[in-house]
């Protein structure tokens, strides 16, 4: 009976102990976030899972053994082991690895040249060509593809004839207009600003005077940066291989416009694919790899750079950075540099504008110049222009609510996650909500929002059916751009120290007031960049979306892609045009209110 009493008095100490730690509202909030993230993240990866394990309803007419619900290896080996697994899956698989290795191997040249040359060379104009290097990656990746088209398609496959055909007269090949050579260098376009920002970055950070000494020690300029300086700025260079690879690998809306003609498929275009014909169970086995895929890819870059030696480079006393003299190449490099820039910002924008005003598709005459793909109304064999379409305007608040709302819920979440992580640092809560929240980081768009369609498109218990709504374009937008904006938010955190906070509870604050405050005011700055990126990406996200959409909840991008697809490419140019200039107007007015609240001075 003692014993028993002892012990009840154990449990019940053990439960009040429990009681009290989570009835501070840190240790609460924490849980409450955890359960959300873990609802929005990691169930929808166990549901797809569990479907492609099971028989769906669609799949009597694949097999006569279709039992609907029941358990079944069926989809696996009809991917894997089947007469149909080289078209279905290894062929496309090879494809991805192709396309996301050049595209990786080219992004990185790109970046680490750009670097180099910006960050320590005399370059004439480096303020300038450092504003321009990034703004490839803030346009839609398909951007700079369907300018590719302009330029470069011929009438055997795109039906008309490209710029390059008709001033030429002379049809580009196949494998110039389409294929894995145009996918890899638009890409590659797209993506070099990960090597360029990060290269610049770790370049920034080495004190040159450890080059100074070895230069004169005798060595030359080729020995110091093969020795000292890239062994520096591997790590860097490392992870953004493996960024760009991971985004290559998922990437859509490249592959599919200039992959789908010639039947040059990937797995995320695979996956598409299957989705649209009804192998929802078949989409999902494909996309259980990318997401494998793309987790081990992180893995082995971060075991990698944590496996390397590492060197102190900066220290408290200081650094300088000497820059290189490029002699008589200094303005030569930099008119090439122009070109460069104007070849991947200006022309491809100058083209699609062009193609907006073609009357006939391929006609680049100026009798065949016309406004009607702007300001026209529809005729019967004409779609009305972008001002005049019934369905832009729906399609552009449906965007701008879901780039909106989902940036707010992104920023907000992030800024509670990294306060959570930093504040509770060390304990079991912060390492699985940091953990949780990065998850999405490792699964590709189009994955994740497959995964999405297969647990949000029918009534889980009291949550209703979110397909067909926006909120379900909002949720699953927060939740796969939450890793960055919890990222910012941490960044945020780690700068803001704690004695304001601990001064308020002396004085009696309690955490809400704490909270809103003291905290948010001061991390104004990490909320800012989490809604920066968030909204970003919303407004020029394809992959994400193409599979949730419908015609009521259709966005920008994907009705550009519908009307690629259905080849009114005047119409699909001058929505992407539209997109890229609310992305421009959002990032100039972000960075102008970030100028603006660092000059005033916050009073808490």
């Amino acid at each position: 009976m003692a014993g028993h009493k002892d012990c009840h008095l154990e449990d019940t100490s053990l439960l009040s102990r429990l009681k009290l730690h989570y009835a501070k509202p840190i240790n609460l909030v924490s849980l409450l976030l955890i359960a959300f993230l873990i609802y929005v993240v990691v169930l929808p990866v166990g549901y797809m899972l569990s479907s492609s394990l099971k028989w769906q309803p669609g799949d009597v007419r694949l097999s006569p053994a279709a039992q609907p619900g029941r358990f079944t290896f069926f989809h696996w080996d009809r991917i894997l082991a089947s007469p149909l697994s080289s078209a279905m899956f290894y062929e496309p698989l090879m494809n991805t690895m192709v396309v996301a290795i050049g595209t990786s191997i080219l992004a990185l040249l790109i970046g680490l040249a750009l670097a180099w040359l910006l960050e320590r060379t005399d370059l004439p104009g480096r303020r300038w060509f450092a504003w321009f290097a990034p703004l490839p990656y803030m346009m839609p990746s398909w951007y700079i593809a369907l300018a590719w088209i302009v330029f470069f398609k011929n009438d055997r496959i795109g039906g008309s004839t490209g710029l390059f055909q008709h001033f030429f007269g002379i049809a580009p090949p196949n494998w110039i207009s389409y294929g894995p050579i145009p996918i890899i260098i638009t890409l590659a376009v797209h993506y070099y600003p990960f090597a360029f920002l990060l290269v610049s970055s770790a370049l920034a950070s080495i004190d040159s005077s450890v080059e100074e000494v070895a230069l004169t020690l005798g060595a030359s300029r080729g020995r110091i940066l093969r020795r000292i300086t890239f062994p520096l700025v591997l790590p860097a260079i490392l992870s953004a291989f493996i960024l760009t690879f991971s985004r290559a690998m998922g990437t859509f809306g490249t592959p599919s416009f200039l992959g789908s003609p010639v039947r040059y498929y990937t797995l995320s275009t695979m996956l598409y694919a299957n989705l649209q014909n009804r192998l929802a169970a078949d989409a999902y086995v494909i996309a259980f790899f990318l997401i494998v895929a793309s987790a081990a890819i992180v893995f082995i870059n971060q075991k990698i750079i944590g496996s390397r030696k590492s060197y102190a480079t900066i220290t408290g006393k200081g650094h300088t950075t000497q820059t290189v003299s490029l002699g008589k190449l200094r303005w030569p490099i930099a008119i090439a540099m122009g070109v460069f820039f104007a070849v991947v910002v200006v022309v491809p924008l100058v083209l699609l504008v062009w193609q907006t005003l073609m009357k006939v598709d391929g006609d680049f005459s100026l009798s065949n110049l016309t406004l009607h793909y702007w300001i026209g109304k529809g005729q019967p064999l004409l779609e009305a222009g972008l001002l005049r379409n019934p369905v832009v305007g729906p399609a552009l608040l449906n965007t701008l609510k879901v780039a909106v709302i989902s940036a707010t819920l992104c920023a907000f979440l992030g800024l509670m996650v990294g306060y959570l992580v930093i504040r509770m640092r060390g304990s079991l809560l912060a390492r699985l909500l940091e953990q949780i929240a990065f998850m999405p980081y490792l699964i590709p768009s189009i994955a994740f929002g497959a995964i999405y369609l297969t647990m949000f498109s029918r009534p889980i218990g009291v949550i209703p059916s979110l397909y067909g709504t926006l909120a379900l374009l909002v949720l699953v937008s927060a939740a796969k751009y939450l890793p960055l904006a919890a990222r910012s938010g941490m960044s945020a955190m780690i700068q803001m120290g704690q004695d304001l906070e601990e001064a308020a509870i002396v004085q009696g604050a309690g955490w809400r007031r704490r909270f809103s405050r003291i905290i948010l005011p001061l991390t104004k700055s990490g909320a800012v960049s989490g809604f920066l990126f968030a909204f970003i990406s919303g407004m020029k996200e394809l992959s994400l979306v193409v599979m949730l959409v419908t015609p009521k909840t259709a966005t920008l991008n994907t009705l550009t892609y519908r009307y690629a697809e259905r080849g009114v490419h005047q119409l699909s140019d001058a929505i992407i045009l539209v997109i890229i200039v609310f992305i421009l107007a959002a990032h100039g007015f972000t960075n102008w209110l970030g100028r603006k609240d660092g000059g005033r001075r916050m009073e808490v």
